[in-house]
């Protein structure tokens, strides 16, 4: 393997991965353009529990330590958007730009009544990040430390490649500075001030959003994620990002 393709692998926090398969996620990368709906919508499917043991880590199978994680509540959210307020005031999300939203789907109940849920969406932190992998700069990578997978504004420029290769349409190019900003768990702002929780979680009144170290076993979001009867599911397990952002019926 050469030596720039070893740097990639580090850079999207993957210690092997083989040639054929790093080719089938960089076509992934690409093809997902005529999958996402522009943040209008997003495909939704129910993990079985076989599946869910291969998204969720087993116990002593983590990469990062802390190895962030975020758990969404969906069916307590009403749609307040304290949420999204929090996050751009504390990350400086200008308004046209988005770190996190809501978006809505409707699901038949009976005689053409229909329900109308509330689904916070935000980037994945995904595991296998298809925005790292087609990244000509490496401005966006996945840290080794906590698996946040980061931008560096001084890095970037301006193709908008990672914005088509993600399959949650979790990016936005940022004007003001020519560069693609996305959500970073509060890294800059909060986390690595010694803040426990993002902004998003903090201002939620319906404890939606749980955040913490999936790795702890006495966190919650390890809590969440292994109580019996709770059904799991991730947006878009087909595309093998392994995303990091949980949804749960609790």
């Amino acid at each position: 393997m050469k030596l720039k393709e070893l740097e990639q692998l580090k850079n999207e926090g993957v210690d092997h991965i083989s040639s054929i398969e790093r080719r089938r996620f960089l076509k992934l990368g690409f093809l997902v353009t005529g999958v996402y709906l522009g943040g209008k919508a997003l495909s939704l499917a129910p993990l079985t529990e076989a599946q869910a043991a291969e998204v969720v880590p087993p116990k002593g199978k983590y990469s990062y330590s802390p190895h962030y994680s975020m758990v969404i509540r969906e069916r307590l959210c009403i749609n307040c958007e304290l949420c999204v307020e929090a996050c751009n005031g504390t990350n400086d999300v200008p308004s046209y730009g988005y770190r996190t939203d809501i978006l809505e789907r409707r699901r038949a109940i009976v005689d053409d009544k229909y329900e109308t849920i509330f689904m916070p969406v935000l980037c994945n932190h995904c595991n296998r990040p298809p925005c790292v992998r087609v990244c000509p700069t490496t401005a966006t990578w996945k840290d080794e430390t906590t698996g946040i997978v980061k931008m560096n504004p001084g890095r970037c420029i301006g193709c908008k490649t990672c914005m088509t290769a993600c399959p949650y349409n979790a990016r936005y190019f940022k004007e003001e500075g020519r560069f693609v900003d996305k959500c970073n768990f509060c890294y800059d702002t909060l986390l690595s001030k010694g803040a426990k929780e993002t902004a998003c979680v903090t201002a939620c009144p319906a404890d939606v959003r749980v955040f913490g170290d999936l790795a702890d076993t006495n966190s919650r979001v390890y809590e969440l994620l292994h109580t019996p009867e709770t059904l799991v599911w991730v947006l878009r397990p087909k595309t093998g990002a392994l995303p990091n952002v949980y949804y749960t019926n609790a």
